[in-house]
């Protein structure tokens, strides 16, 4: 199966960070569709949707959900958000050989780490770095549901959570990028609830039969609008 193509058309204007998914900055962006389920994933089916745009020196991301057993409990920087109704972007820029994995939580918590072997061992992976506080601050989250969604809902619950990332929070760690415009990336998003009643994990590009979201060779392409000298 071919690895899927996603076009992140600069913005328009800036993103207002209210999860307006027809809005002024968003209403051009294209829909990336987080449909292929893993098998082990359970009955819940949820329906998730992203959209990306830049601006040449951000990446901004928004991302809807059409869910139920939500369940939000991790509330502090690099807890484990996975575990909760979550969703998921890795982007690996350019042909470097790590890539950023961010796993942000219903209720707005996160994690960031630059990943450069994604191989499993007792201390997560061979070569990994959590990016620091203070730059992961400097990315901005908004959120629809509360920090702390317990006991869970089992009712259907629609929710958005939506970011604006700097590229200069990503350069200590994988060196100068410059300006976003005209950029080739290698990039996956996800949705996951692995400590949800109804655990699922579910991608864009599909990650084949193991299940293990770490696997830069399944990435889909992102190709970012405009010329690499424009920016604003």
């Amino acid at each position: 199966m071919s690895s899927p193509t996603y076009v992140v058309r600069r913005a328009p204007a800036d993103p207002e960070l209210q999860g307006a998914w027809t809005g002024p900055a968003w209403h051009a962006a294209g829909t990336l569709s987080i449909s292929s389920f893993h098998p082990r994933s359970s009955g819940h089916r949820p329906g998730a949707e992203a959209k990306l745009l830049h601006d040449g020196r951000h990446l901004y991301g928004l991302f809807r959900v059409r869910d139920r057993y939500v369940r939000s409990v991790h509330t502090a920087y690099d807890s484990d958000t996975y575990k909760d109704s979550c969703v998921e972007l890795f982007v690996q820029p350019d042909s470097r050989a790590g890539y950023f994995a961010l796993e942000i939580n219903c209720g707005g918590a996160f994690s960031l780490r630059f990943i450069e072997d994604p191989t499993r061992t007792a201390d997560r992976f061979a070569k990994w770095t959590r990016v620091d506080p203070a730059l992961a601050a400097t990315i901005r989250v908004a959120h629809s549901m509360p920090a702390l969604v317990e006991p869970e809902v089992s009712e259907p619950v629609a929710w958005w959570v939506e970011f604006a990332w700097p590229v200069a929070a990503m350069e200590r760690y994988c060196g100068t990028i410059g300006t976003l415009g005209g950029r080739r990336w290698r990039a996956n998003a996800f949705k996951c609830g692995d400590e949800t009643s109804h655990p699922h994990w579910a991608s864009w590009a599909p990650i084949g039969e193991a299940l293990n979201f770490h696997q830069p060779a399944y990435f889909g392409t992102f190709d970012f609008e405009g010329s690499a000298t424009a920016a604003r």
